[in-house]
């Protein structure tokens, strides 16, 4: 398995564009947040969640292979049910298996989450910092707010045993933790 600084020179060599680096540290967060609340590797969930989108830019015209192309690249790299997650996350593009496994469903709603956190905290004067959930519930509501975010996939945190609420603030939490390095900070 790659190292955590293997991993980062790998995304950052495959995706220069800062957004696509500052999803790919928060979906890492949200998933070792994710995994310690379940009980599941850390480690393994966190560079899934950090190289789940190594592929974008060279499948952006092509959202097919989205996922797809990220599994191949990792294939001996990641484990088995790592590269699934990888594929099964952006199925609605690329045709893969359904998900199945709480990995999977946890890559799926874990990283769509962060586009609702992020786009909640650049309208917050405090950023991230004091976000709730109860007013991320509430963004949710409004499909004109980070309208590109799926709602239904965030919603699958039900299949890994999550409330809503309780979902929201591990994602809150865990992004809070890495919030200067993704520009989440309060000037």
């Amino acid at each position: 398995m790659l190292s955590r600084d293997e991993a980062l020179a790998l995304l950052k060599s495959k995706n220069s564009e800062a957004n696509l680096i500052n999803h790919a540290l928060e979906s890492e967060a949200v998933m070792r947040g994710l995994a310690k609340r379940l009980g599941k590797d850390e480690d393994l969930w966190g560079l899934t969640g950090l190289l789940h989108d190594l592929d974008y830019a060279t499948t952006k015209e092509d959202t097919a292979r989205h996922g797809l192309d990220t599994a191949e690249l990792l294939a001996d790299r990641l484990p088995g049910e790592a590269l699934d997650a990888i594929r099964r996350h952006a199925r609605e593009m690329n045709g893969a298996e359904e998900p199945s496994t709480e990995f999977d469903f946890a890559l799926r709603c874990g990283e769509t989450v962060t586009g609702l956190v992020h786009a909640g905290a650049l309208v917050r004067p405090t950023k991230i910092e004091g976000m709730k959930p109860k007013s991320l519930k509430k963004k949710m509501k409004d499909k004109a707010f980070a309208a590109s975010v799926n709602r239904d996939c965030i919603r699958e945190c039900d299949k890994i045993g999550l409330e809503l609420g309780e979902f929201l603030q591990i994602a809150i939490a865990s992004i809070s933790e890495i919030a200067p390095e993704v520009g989440l900070t309060p000037q």
